[in-house]
Order: structure tokens, then sequence, then C-alpha cells
């Protein structure tokens, strides 16, 4: 029963929704859905699929999302990433049957979604937090170089690779550039140039929508079809009857590691945009209720023959700069999409292979970001090279094991940060009872004959030796005799047993070496911890009346030297 009451809508903002709001809210949603279609269709051909199924993924997931969202700007839909990872993991299990490859999608989408009802479930929206920003910075990158691959054939008029890795289809690329089709290539890049002036001259509006009518007008007047352009063909009106896809179980076996792949991407990259947003605009998201608000858009998806979804930046910030007060906006653009889905898409049969491919290739500028990349070369170099660990995953083991390799990599950095926590060692701020970092503050006095040092983090198993021998090398590195040292564990929230019987080795150590030793500062719970491993009787009372500042003034007038 506790569980079933967290699977509830969010609506919260309903209760200050302002009158006034509806025409902005309504405004927001055109422009959105305006951008959305082209977006939609470029994303289904990079998954494989036909250009309906992109409809599709657009059209149900935002008839659901608005009810569960607490991202009032956030908008659902299919993006290059997920996109990509579909139509390079499922062609081998599809087996060439194209009904079969949207079986298995819409099946992929409804695990994402039953993924991201469970983890709302263990309210496991904490864990996007996980995912440095280096790392998918490289594995953005990545696909931004996977996407070109597929993109470039059909922009130039001839037939991309069929599967393959990134290098296969760069070859493939460069072996067929002789077959390119002066027509294509000029149509496709005069729609690039088009969609690169409309990015520069009005960021955030839907400029694909009139390039693509007019590649649709372009095509009909001239008949590019016997020019050799290729067109997108037939788009069925109507929808598809809802419906659990026709697999076998072994099929969702097979699914299972792709489907949290995506999860993996359509949570992080979701919640991450619900921030920036909620930040910019001072209201809270619960991470929580983004993870239930993507498992229901994805069971929509699912069910209405589409592939998964997640939050899309760019989407998001057309959105947003439409004048979005409220998810509705969402709900308003999926409007739409239903409206063109049953009674224009047969308009879409025109539409030149070359123009869609210029659509998707001006998502690379949001993926590649060159900025973000040269900026850790040079202030953050290690994080450099986590990311270009990750871009090398992508290129080098596919997009599926990019993923995963993203994801070791972003829990190896956190444990690497974890397993070195800092230890500051103090010196007196001139002037003052108080002390701080003498590394950041050279000012700052030392203190004669004391060896002072604030540990930085939670003192536990995988962490507590880089402490000791941080410690251990600032007493062997000392000039001066040490009469006393003071352990200053105000900044560690959490002491664990590990952790305690390696503040207990110290006093020993200390005490051999005749240097009476403190333990200051310390909270309650970390207190307790270091009374159940008898610290109390190797230190004295652990109290939380101890101060830093009075363990100094004790030493300076020498009324504890010697004293354990």
């Amino acid at each position: 029963m506790a569980a079933a009451t967290t699977l509830v809508p969010a609506l919260g903002w309903l209760r200050s929704y302002e009158r006034g709001w509806v025409r902005y809210d309504l405004m927001a949603g055109v422009t959105l859905a305006a951008y959305l279609i082209p977006s939609a269709i470029g994303d289904a051909s990079l998954a494989g699929l036909p250009a309906q199924a992109g409809l599709y993924a657009c059209l149900f997931p935002a008839l659901v999302y608005w009810m569960f969202s607490g991202s009032r700007h956030t908008a659902i839909t299919v993006t290059s990433a997920i996109s990509l990872l579909m139509g390079s993991s499922l062609g081998a299990l599809a087996g060439g049957d194209p009904a079969r490859f949207g079986a298995l999608a819409a099946c992929t989408a409804l695990i994402v979604g039953a993924i991201g009802l469970l983890a709302r479930i263990v309210r496991a929206g904490a864990a996007t937090n996980f995912f440095s920003e280096s790392v998918m910075v490289g594995f953005k990158a990545g696909i931004g170089l996977v996407l070109a691959s597929t993109q470039l054939p059909k922009l130039c008029g001839f037939a991309a690779a069929d599967g393959g890795s990134f290098w296969e289809r760069a070859a493939h690329f460069l072996r067929h550039l002789p077959e390119t089709n002066p027509v294509s290539l000029a149509l496709g890049l005069g729609a690039a140039a088009l969609l690169l002036a409309g990015k520069l001259l009005v960021p955030h509006q839907p400029v694909a929508l009139p390039v693509v009518a007019g590649g649709i007008v372009l095509a009909r007047v001239f008949d590019l079809g016997a020019l050799s352009v290729n067109l997108l063909g037939g788009v069925p009106t109507g929808l598809p009857t809802p419906a659990l896809p026709r697999v076998q179980q072994s099929d969702i076996n097979e699914l299972l590691p792709l489907a949290f792949a995506c999860f993996l991407l359509g949570a992080v990259e979701s919640v991450a945009i619900g921030r920036t947003f909620a930040a910019k605009h001072g209201y809270r998201l619960d991470a929580n209720q983004e993870l239930l608000a993507l498992g229901a858009a994805n069971l929509a998806a699912g069910l209405g023959w589409g592939f998964p979804v997640s939050g899309g930046m760019s989407q998001s910030l057309v959105n947003e700069s439409g004048g979005a007060r409220t998810p509705l906006s969402t709900l308003v653009a999926g409007s739409i999409v239903l409206v063109v889905t049953l009674f224009l898409s047969g308009m879409l049969a025109d539409l030149p292979q070359p123009v869609l491919a210029a659509i998707v290739l001006m998502a690379l500028t949001g993926l590649v970001k060159l900025a973000t990349l040269r900026r850790l070369w040079r202030t953050h170099r290690s994080e450099f090279f986590v990311a270009m660990a990750a871009f090398a995953g992508v290129l080098g083991s596919g997009i599926l094991r990019g993923v995963l390799i993203g994801s070791i990599l972003s829990l190896l950095v956190l444990m690497h940060r974890a397993a070195q926590p800092h230890v500051a060692f103090l010196g007196r701020i001139p002037r003052t009872d108080r002390f701080s970092d003498m590394e950041r503050h050279p000012d700052n006095e030392p203190v004669p004959g004391a060896l002072l040092f604030r540990v930085e983090s939670g003192i536990v198993y995988f962490n507590f030796e880089a402490v000791r021998d941080a410690v251990q090398a600032r007493l062997n590195e000392s000039q001066e005799p040490i009469r006393l040292a003071v352990c200053d564990l105000s900044a560690a929230p959490l002491v664990d047993m590990a952790g305690a019987e390696m503040i207990a080795g110290l006093a020993r150590e200390f005490a051999a070496r005749g240097i009476a030793f403190r333990v200051v500062e310390a909270r309650a719970s970390v207190r307790d911890v270091l009374r159940l491993e008898g610290l109390d009787q190797l230190l004295g009372p652990i109290s939380r009346r101890a101060t830093l500042a009075q363990a100094v003034e004790d030493v300076l007038s020498e009324d504890v030297v010697g004293v354990r």
C-alpha cells in the first residue's frame, strides 16, 4: 500500500495556476509542436524506425507526462542519443524484419517505463547525481560523431552502411563519396545553412518546420524523386491501436541491458534538465517524481508503438522560450501532434531525405561541446581524460557498451574522490581564535609544537588508510618536535568501525612518541561510535564542548604537556 501511494500524479502546480497563464502555455505548446514534429521524424530514422514511430513517441508520452512531471518546462520527446542507441542495438535481434523491429522498440520502451516506476518506488532519484558531467560530455561527443556517420551518406544521396561500428560507417562513407548526388548534396547543404542561420538569428525557435515545408514544396515542384533524390516515403495517417507488442520471453531478456541503458540516459538527462529550469525559475524539483513521469511516459510510448523517450534539452529550451508557465504546454504540443498524425501525416511522404539528414546533423551542435572540453583541459585535466575515456568507449565499443563504460567511469570517479578525502592541516587565522587550511591560506600562523588536522569527509572503511597516511606523512615531515596532535572532526559526518580503529591506532602511535592527542568537535553520532570503540579510554572523555582553540590553548600554556 505504501509503495502504491507513491505512484500518483504531481499536479501541484495546478493549485497555483493563474488564468493569465493559459495563453502562454498555448503559445509555447504550438511552438514546441512545430519543433517536435521534424525532430521526431529525424530521430525515428536514427532509430531505424518509420517516421510514424517518431510521431507516436512524441504524441502518447506528451499526453501523460504533464500529469506526473514536477518540472514546468521539461519537454518529453525522442532524443538523438537514445535513438542512435536503439538503431545500433536492435538490428541484429530483429533479423531484418521491420515489424519485429517495431515490436522490439515498443517493448524496450515498456521495460524502460517499468524500470522508471520501480526506481520511483525505491526513491532512486538521488542516484542520478552519481553520473559526472565530464563523463556525459565525453559520451555525448562520441554520440555526435556516430550520428554524423549515419547521416552524412543520406546528405550526399547514397545509402548509409547497414549497421557496423563507427569506424566501419566512416570507411563506408569515404569509399562511396564519389557516388554523391549533386542535387541531394546541394539540397542538404542549403537546408543546413538555413537551420544554422535560424539557430544564430532566432535561437530556440522552430526553424526546422519551415525548412521541412520548403523541402516538400521543392520536391513536388521540381520532381526531385526523378533526379534520384531519396524521399521519405509514405507515412500512414491515423493512430495505432494501443497494445502490448508481441515478443517472446527470451526477447525481454535480450532487451534488458538496452532498456537499462536507455533508462540511465533518460533519467540523468531529464533530471538534469528539470533541475536547470527549477533553479532558474525558483521552484523545487523532486528527482523521484521525475522518475515516475519518465516511467509513465515510456509506458505510454510502448503501448502506442513508439520507442523510448526522455527529456530533451533543445526541446525544453524551445518550450521555455515559447513562454511556458506549466506542464500544460506539453499537453498542448501533444494534442497538435495528434492532429497532424490523424490528418496531415500523409503530406510528409515527399520530404527529401537530405533535408531530414540536415535536421538531424544540426543536433551535433548540442552534443559536441568543444568549449566544455577545452575548459576541462585547462582547468580539470583529470576530468578531461575521463571525458575522453567515455568518448573513446562510444567510438570503440559501440553506444550500448559506451553507456555502460560511462556508468562505470562515473562510479569509479566517485569512488576515487571518496577514497581520497582532503585532510586539511590547520593554522591560526591571524588575530583570531579560529583555524583554517594552511595550504589554502599561507598567511595562517602555524602553532609551534602542534599538529592540527581536519578530515573533510566521513572516515570509513575505504578511505581511512588515506587519512592515516596523510597524517603520518605530515608528522614525519615535521622539522620540530610535536607535543600535541589534535583531530578536528567537525567536517566528518560519519565515522564507521574502521575509521574509529584508525583513530585509535593514531592515538597509540602518538602516545608511543610522547605526543598528547585530542579529538575535538565531533558530532553526536560520531562521538557515540568513538565511545563504542573504546576511544574514551585512550583519550579521556570525548566532550561535545571541547574545541580546537581550547586544545591549542592548553598546549601553549603547557597545562597538558605529556598528558595523554
